[in-house]
């Protein structure tokens, strides 16, 4: 890793605050926007303060001071007991660990000269690590426990995963090795209103109702996969896909839509994995087109209303250019969207040998994005991989940013 000279320029000019100043004369407002997989950060983990891989991740955070945030890869906490996840009290208030991140850790300066930052948090149930009672991965057993996760390290790094944890997480509706694992949560700056009223979220919707899905089929026989009574059960996302409206302080609105498609591998010759990341990206090319077959979990029909400013966020486990993404999701559907403002690729101003300088992980792929629509302007972004003060890089993804100006709404 090569840090530029004028590394110190960079970590003071992002630590300015954005919101609020305006980006040009017209009334725009500028908001940075961000996303960043944590890497399998856990109940227990946020419930030890002095956690060293979660400072440090809080430290990257606190220097990139982004407006709105999706965290990917941090669990969703529910009681203990059946599809209960371990750690959590039982009769405890489910979906706080974002808010325990932000208290315990964004919320104390990590690092000499950083300031917290206060934030408002959205979480809502995954499908990740919850049993569905089918055998999903066709192994022949139904598995509907699971083993106990392990420990951290003691650098805070997550416990390996076990044959029986990934025989468990086979069968859950998207894969965990325990309940709420892999979820993810939006933090949004506290001088914003988070519509919780008007949030939708998609867990739930089953993936037969997308037409032409690209279900698959067992190859010897070419019967479905996902047949029977479960053709119309299993769902399309693996973790959750959201919309979640956010009012800036100058009344405007903007949809972060949310989502941590699974990635294309780990599977067989039938490539469910690789359909399923395809097509939990097709959601999104859909919804930003107000697709009429989409149903939210409250029942409501229909997608974004077209007048509607949107950024698409987070772990997309795909790459336009390489990998082993199934036709291409992101190239095609995403950044083929009239719907979505095409530019440059955020790029790092550090190098590392092995990386392009567009890679968001460290396994040599742009799978992470901030993607807004046409009707926001790109004001600059980027990769960061500058390393904390406090240690080595957190996590196995690098958080990708970006300024967008918001136009001033219309008056009435």
């Amino acid at each position: 890793m090569r840090p530029r000279p004028h590394l110190p320029i960079v970590l003071a000019c992002l630590a300015l605050s954005v919101l609020g100043a305006p980006a040009r004369g017209d009334g725009e407002t500028a908001i940075r926007v961000a996303t960043f997989n944590l890497q399998d950060v856990r109940t227990a983990d946020l419930q030890n303060p002095d956690h060293p891989r979660l400072k440090r991740i809080a430290e990257i955070i606190q220097r990139i001071r982004p407006n709105v945030i999706l965290l990917n890869e941090i669990a969703y906490d529910t009681p203990e007991g059946p599809g209960g996840e371990p750690n959590t009290k039982p009769g405890a208030e489910p979906g706080q660990n974002a808010r325990r991140f932000v208290e315990r850790f964004l919320s104390v300066p990590q690092a000499p000269g950083l300031k917290p930052i206060s934030y408002d948090a959205f979480m809502a149930r995954p499908n990740t690590g919850f049993p569905s009672g089918y055998d999903l991965d066709r192994s022949g057993e139904i598995v509907t426990a699971y083993p106990d996760p392990g420990e951290a390290g003691e650098d805070g790094s997550p416990a390996r995963q076990t044959p029986e944890g990934r025989a468990f997480g086979g069968d859950a509706w998207g894969f965990g090795t325990f309940p709420g694992q892999y979820a993810m949560a939006l933090l949004v700056d506290t001088r914003l209103t988070i519509r919780r009223d008007e949030a939708r979220t998609f867990r739930l919707f089953p993936w037969a109702y997308m037409p032409g899905a690209l279900r698959p089929i067992v190859p010897e026989t070419g019967e479905p996969w996902y047949g029977g009574e479960l053709a119309d059960r299993m769902r399309l996302s693996s973790k959750s896909h959201w919309d979640v409206p956010v009012e800036l302080p100058d009344g405007g609105v903007v949809h972060f839509l949310c989502a941590h498609p699974t990635p294309p591998a780990f599977d067989g010759p039938e490539g469910r994995n690789k359909r399923r990341n395809h097509d939990e990206i097709r959601f999104w090319a859909d919804y930003i087109e107000g697709a009429e077959y989409i149903i939210d979990d409250a029942g409501k029909p229909g997608g974004l209303a077209p007048s509607e400013h949107f950024v698409i966020l987070g772990d997309l486990n795909a790459d336009p250019d390489e990998g082993d993404s199934l036709y291409n999701p992101i190239g095609r559907l995403l950044l083929g969207s009239k719907r979505v403002g095409v530019a440059d690729a955020p790029q790092s101003e550090i190098e590392i040998d092995t990386l392009d300088p567009d890679d968001t992980a460290r396994f040599g792929l742009r799978v992470d994005y901030v993607l807004p629509s046409r009707s926001l302007r790109l004001i600059r972004s980027g990769v960061w991989r500058h390393p904390p003060a406090g240690g080595e890089f957190p996590s196995d993804h690098f958080p990708v940013w970006a300024d967008l100006g918001v136009p001033a709404p219309e008056a009435p």
